[in-house]
């Protein structure tokens, strides 16, 4: 027999456009009254989120079972396994974030300038919500959380539509965000789910939902980022990819060379901000070379070079044009030795994303020309790539990395989920 949509717990169309609309709708009233909520009652909600998942962690870790589980069934690889995972350690993060974010100042109400014209007329330009943002990703549950977080401090409301392959933990997780919000007073509809897996609802959302979103932010794959930017009918703030890179440049300090390349790597392979490139300045590539490749095998990295890396070392396997520009999101490095700070800056240039790179030196002079000069969202000197977070920028939390020039490129915290209007103030001018 023929499996209906009813049986698939797929919603018809007409039923699916009607829901969307509602949940649509619900958000733009939510925005109304987040607008205007002070910042002790939106951090009254995110303690109380932050304690309801602390007390429900054995159920949030029960149905992250049941996706993983079904993950696995499907063959689905190792770094998207660890993505999708959860365990009481990255529950724990979680409430730490939340937390976290309570305490960060509120950004809606800052004063980013005032001045007075000569006619007596008082501006003012003012940090405001962007709205109802729409949120789509896939593989990682603590995106639920850390999303509606920020989004609800910066007072906006957001509906999120996480994929089928993580659905069962960001329900677990939603369930105890809407509990935090009905603590505190604030509407339910402040941060929504969209409760199905169609494929359609995505489209519907990458419409606007009849003018409902504002903002659209995709996390996850390249299909789907692709995919949010060539259809989306309203605003996007997303990052196609991180093919991040180390330079380690002549005047480097070996030791620290070596330290900050490895973990940049390995620390975790499947995150945006992983290393995927290791250039290497050709004066040093003889002595510098051989301790990281050993290090990095050592670990299970596989290393494909150019020919003057693998002619160093036979442990790098010739690489291919493809290396270059490849997110391996997996325990592969792609090596090149290049022409000083210059031939980096070169190869960064031709093959990066605009995500996240980093020097290694101890030339002043040196780092800040690459900082300068590296048209990246993120540039580091003497740390690793892994660095490139929301939390560890202070942030609490992050959406993700905004690799695009306009608004905010770099991590998407509460501030960059902001725009701002001006105020103007007079005593009855008029204009000629």
């Amino acid at each position: 027999m023929t499996p209906t949509a009813a049986s698939m717990n797929v919603p018809e169309e007409e039923e699916l456009n009607r829901m969307m609309s509602g949940l649509g709708q619900a958000a733009r009233h939510a925005a109304a009254v987040l607008a205007t909520t002070d910042a002790e009652t939106k951090n009254a909600a995110l303690n109380a989120m932050a304690a309801v998942i602390r007390t429900r962690m054995d159920e949030i870790l029960e149905a992250n079972a049941l996706d993983l589980a079904a993950a696995q069934k499907q063959g689905i690889s190792d770094a998207f396994l660890d993505r999708l995972k959860l365990d009481a350690a990255r529950v724990a993060a979680m409430v730490g974030s939340l937390e976290d974010i309570a305490g960060l100042p509120d950004p809606v109400g800052t004063v980013l300038a005032a001045w007075e014209r000569p006619n007596g007329l008082r501006i003012t330009r003012v940090r405001v919500p962007l709205g109802v943002i729409g949120i789509i990703y896939e593989s990682r549950p603590n995106v639920t959380a850390d999303a509606g977080a920020l989004c609800l401090k910066a007072g906006n409301a957001v509906l999120l539509r996480a994929g089928s392959e993580s659905r069962h933990s960001a329900a677990a997780i939603h369930t105890c965000l809407v509990e935090g919000l009905t603590r505190a007073g604030l509407p339910a509809t402040a941060i929504q789910r969209v409760p199905t897996t169609d494929r359609a609802a995505v489209g519907i959302m990458l419409s606007g939902i009849g003018g409902s979103l504002d903002v659209i932010i995709p996390r996850g794959g390249k299909s789907l980022v692709a995919r949010v930017q060539r259809e989306a009918r309203v605003p996007v703030l997303s990052h196609l990819e991180g093919n991040c890179h180390v330079y380690i440049d002549g005047q480097a300090n070996l030791d620290m060379a070596r330290t900050v390349a490895v973990n940049a790597k390995m620390r975790r392979t499947g995150i945006c901000g992983a290393a995927e490139t290791l250039l290497i300045d050709h004066a040093i590539a003889d002595i510098a070379l051989k301790p990281i490749v050993s290090d990095l095998t050592g670990l299970g990295c596989e290393l494909r070079g150019d020919a003057a890396a693998c002619a160093i070392d036979s442990r790098v396997h010739p690489a291919t044009e493809e290396d270059w520009s490849m997110e391996y999101l997996g325990p592969v490095l792609a090596v090149k030795i290049v022409d000083g700070v210059d031939g980096a800056i070169a190869h960064i240039a031709a093959y990066g994303s605009h995500h996240t790179e980093a020097i290694v030196t101890d030339n002043q002079e040196i780092a800040e020309r690459f900082l300068a000069r590296v048209d990246s969202a993120i540039v580091l000197h003497n740390a690793s790539t892994q660095f490139a977070d929301g939390g560890e920028f202070g942030m609490g939390a992050e959406i993700g990395i905004s690799t695009g020039k306009l608004h905010s490129p770099g991590p998407v915290g509460a501030e960059q989920l902001t725009t701002f209007k001006y105020v103007v103030r007079g005593s009855g001018q008029i204009r000629p």
